[in-house]
Formats: structure tokens, C-alpha cells, sequence
């Protein structure tokens, strides 16, 4: 009897150690499997489109107002900044809302412990550390450095390693758009700065300005980002300039002797014909909005109605996909919904985080 007491305690004891362990390799397996989910699943909002989660976010939580007690001028100090430099150089405001974009869709790491938001853009080369910035997308193409230096070292006179470089990038963006005239929303805050970059992520993550519309959604939508989001957030092109090479593929008709294509705007292509073959096709810049070109508007879509988006990648949103084409039309019509839904989609695309072993940089250029 008493042999037998033992018997069921020992089984007892060992069907309890399974079932903790059982409960610890489930636990560990949790966020793999969320990430997992966030990569192969798509999200759908109220109207059934696809991709409209809010991105890809693990081990972070953003909040509204962090900064608020434990550094109330931050706001105040990354907005001084912006509108100081912006007018000093209207082209800044393009640049400042670029470093945005081209932090956020990078992922750093292949094994994904930094990604999205987190100012690896921003880092210079070391000796161990090849970054971003030279990357096809981004070599002598990013700008903006300076100020984001000068936010920061602001910043870290008043509340030392406090601000995070990704978060100033992402109030840098949403002040870039404010003082060019466009709308303000609030920026959630509480990003940390990652450890590392990458350079082939940056080569393979950032759309090309001759992507196809498919392409464009397929690049969004692996981020959470929807096919609304895309053209809302192509209209930053109402601001800033590019190079010839950016778009010599819309001149391919004059070129070739092609029959144009569909939309296209013979007179508008001669007229950069004429730009690109006047000086050095790799020096040579336009305005990516002739019309409106310091000003955050609707122009940008009302361009790509009349066959005048400069990049093919901005053209082929009215001509290659009628989904997009009739949000072209809709934000070309009433600015404010084009207001609306940038905006939106400027937060969801500020919420792709992860990562939760970075730092709050002293330096936005390096590590700490």
C-alpha cells in the first residue's frame, strides 16, 4: 500500500513537471508565432481591405503625450528646429519626412530583433558596422542629418537620454508636414533606438521609384500597411525633388519611338526630355510637384490625373490598377480626405516597431 502511494505521488509529480514545462515552451513560443502570424496573415479593416493592421509591432508599446511629464519641451524643440531649417530650405521638409519613411521600412535584422522605427537609418559606418545610408535608396539621396543632430543635442541638454532618435524622426516628419501647410496629428511616442542596420535591407526593403502598383501593395502590405495607406502615404511626393535617373523610365516613348503609354502626357515627358538632356542626367533635379512644390497639397494626385507624376511608380497609381485609381481620384477631388487618411496612415506606419533590447541613443549617429 504504502509502495503504491509512492507510485501515484512520483506520477504525480511528473505529470506536474510536463505540464510546467509544457507551459514554459508555450510561453517561449508565443511571440515567435505572432511574428510569424504578423509576416504570412493579412489584416482587414471595416471596408474588407487588406493589410490595414497596424503594422508589425512586438515588445513595444507607443503612447500618446510620454514625453509630456518627463520632457515637456521636446515637442516644442523638434518643432523649432524643423520650422528653422524649413525655411531656410524648403526642400528640408521633403527630407526630414524621407528619413521617416526610409527608417521605417527597413528591417535590420534577420532574425528580427530590430526593425521598422528605430533610427537605424541614422547610423554612420564603424568598423563593425555597415549602415544604411550608403545603400542604393538612400546614397547621396538622404538628407537631413544635420537637423536631426542638432534636435538631438538640444534635446539632451534639457533631459539627457530621454527622446529617442526614432521618435524624433517621427515628429521631425509629422512638424515637416505641418509648416509646408499640410495637416498635424498626434505622434505616438516610447520608440527605441535599435543596435544595429543593415545595408542589403535597406537595398531590398525600400520600394523603387519604377515599382509596379502590385509591387506596391505586396512591399505595404508585408508591413501592415493597406492599399489606401500606399497611395495616401505616396502623396508625401507633393513635396521635394528628384533626380533624372529616378525617371528616365517615363521617358522611354520619346526615347524609343514607343507608342505612348496610357496617360501619358507627350508635352509634360518633352518638357523633362529637355531638363535631362540638358546638364548631367545624374546631377539634374526637378520638382517632383511643379505646381505646388513647397506646399503639402492635393496637387501631387491631380498631377497624376493629367499624366504629370514624375516618378513611373507615381503614375502608375492612375493608370495601372483601378482600386488606386479611384483613390487618386477621390484625393484629387477633396483634399481633406486625402488630410484625413495621410494622417492615419502616417501613425500606423509610425507603429512599426520592434525590438525591445535597444537604447535611447546619446548620439543619433551611433551607439551608445
Amino acid at each position: 500500500m504504502l509502495i503504491l502511494k509512492k507510485k501515484v505521488e512520483r506520477d504525480h509529480i511528473t505529470m506536474k513537471n510536463l505540464f510546467n514545462l509544457f507551459l514554459i515552451m508555450l510561453l517561449v513560443s508565443m511571440p515567435i508565432l505572432s511574428l510569424a502570424a504578423n509576416f504570412s496573415e493579412t489584416c482587414e479593416d471595416g471596408s474588407g481591405e487588406p493589410g490595414s493592421g497596424f503594422g508589425i509591432g512586438f515588445g513595444i508599446v507607443l503612447e500618446f503625450g510620454l514625453y509630456r511629464n518627463s520632457c515637456p519641451e521636446a515637442e516644442s524643440i523638434v518643432y523649432s528646429w524643423v520650422e528653422t531649417a524649413v525655411l531656410q530650405d524648403p526642400r528640408m521638409a521633403a527630407s526630414l519626412l524621407r528619413l521617416h519613411f526610409h527608417d521605417c521600412f527597413v528591417n535590420a535584422s534577420p532574425l528580427i530583433l530590430y526593425f521598422g522605427c528605430d533610427a537605424s537609418v541614422l547610423l554612420d559606418d564603424t568598423e563593425g558596422l555597415v549602415g544604411e545610408k550608403t545603400a542604393p535608396p538612400n546614397l547621396n539621396s538622404l538628407r537631413g542629418f544635420e537637423v536631426i543632430d542638432s534636435i538631438k543635442a538640444d534635446l539632451e541638454s534639457v533631459c539627457p537620454e530621454t527622446v529617442s532618435c526614432a521618435d524624433i524622426l517621427a515628429m521631425a516628419a509629422r512638424d515637416s508636414v505641418v509648416v509646408s501647410g499640410g495637416p498635424s496629428w498626434d505622434v505616438e511616442v516610447g520608440r527605441i533606438d535599435g543596435r544595429t542596420a543593415s545595408k542589403q535591407a535597406a537595398t531590398t526593403s525600400l520600394p523603387s521609384p519604377n515599382s509596379t502598383v502590385p509591387t506596391l501593395i505586396s512591399i505595404f502590405q508585408k508591413l501592415g500597411l493597406s492599399q489606401t495607406d500606399m497611395v495616401a502615404l505616396s502623396g508625401g511626393h507633393t513635396l521635394g525633388k528628384a533626380k533624372c535617373t529616378s525617371f528616365t523610365a517615363r521617358l522611354q516613348p520619346l526615347q524609343t519611338g514607343q507608342p505612348a503609354n496610357h496617360g501619358d502626357n507627350l508635352e509634360f515627358l518633352e518638357s523633362l526630355q529637355q531638363l535631362c538632356s540638358a546638364v548631367d542626367t545624374s546631377v539634374a533635379i526637378t520638382q517632383l510637384d511643379l505646381v505646388t512644390p513647397s506646399t503639402f497639397d492635393n496637387q501631387y494626385y491631380v498631377n497624376l490625373l493629367s499624366g504629370e507624376g514624375l516618378l513611373p511608380s507615381d503614375q502608375a497609381l492612375a493608370v495601372q490598377d483601378p482600386g488606386t485609381r479611384e483613390i487618386v481620384e477621390t484625393y484629387a477631388a477633396d483634399q481633406s480626405v486625402f488630410f484625413e487618411d495621410f494622417k492615419n496612415a502616417m501613425v500606423k506606419m509610425g507603429g512599426i516597431t520592434g525590438g525591445s533590447e535597444g537604447e535611447v541613443r546619446k548620439n543619433c549617429r551611433a551607439i551608445n
